[in-house]
């Protein structure tokens, strides 16, 4: 089966997971993109929804559904989005779209998150997937050598300004056996606005679509 028809099925199998009339928050890439599809036909079943990046926002103006500001409520119910990488601790890897300050905001902020992927991005150690990292440009050279002093090969990525208008780095060679520890290493260099692990808010629920299903994974935090 073709990954994009795996994306479709996992995207279509979080909607059961919507609640009634509550205000809800949506992450940002391509299986996000065909859930927002999906969410668009039952979009008068909530309140609205909080977006993680202008992209995110463009897709759910298309398909008519009321955006909320985050400082405008109290509290997101739920938060759906994707992981470029995710290991069996459901520590994760995101920000392949750039959007990872956001949506770790986002999903800081809702009492529970949902976290669809097919089964590639499943892996045993984070780090083959380059770790992005969300940069004040002023720092991005001297939090460059604290990443090399790490063992990361780092590169700026090209032709991107994030929606904070801040830069991306992405670092190769790091292989992440603690996840929660280089985390919070990496968020107290300075410069660092943000760090594409998401180990200290990880999916409560975690849903896996393979050839033949969709794997439902609960968290025990």
């Amino acid at each position: 089966m073709k990954i994009k028809n795996l994306k479709k099925i996992v995207a279509k199998k979080a909607l059961k997971y919507i609640p009634k009339n509550k205000i809800i928050g949506i992450g940002t890439g391509s299986t996000i993109s065909y859930f927002i599809k999906y969410l668009g036909k039952i979009k008068n079943s909530i309140q609205g929804a909080v977006s993680s990046s202008n992209n995110t926002t463009i897709s759910l103006q298309k398909n008519h559904i009321p955006i909320v500001k985050l400082n405008d409520v109290d509290y997101v119910s739920i938060y759906f989005d994707s992981a470029d990488e995710i290991n069996n601790n459901m520590d994760m890897i995101k920000g392949g779209g750039a959007a990872l300050t956001q949506e770790k905001i986002i999903a800081s902020a809702s009492k529970k998150f949902v976290c669809m992927i097919d089964h590639t991005k499943q892996v045993n150690v984070l780090g083959n997937f380059p770790l992005p990292i969300e940069v004040l440009p002023m720092s991005y050279k001297y939090v460059t050598k604290e990443l090399e002093k790490l063992g990361g090969i780092v590169k700026i990525r090209k032709n991107i300004i994030t929606d904070n208008n801040n830069y991306i780095l992405d670092v190769k060679n790091l292989f992440i056996r603690n996840p929660l520890r280089l985390e919070k290493k990496i968020n107290n260099i300075p410069g660092v606005i943000s760090v594409g692990i998401f180990s200290q808010r990880k999916p409560d629920i975690l849903l896996i679509s393979t050839k033949k299903s969709v794997k439902t994974i609960f968290s025990h935090n």
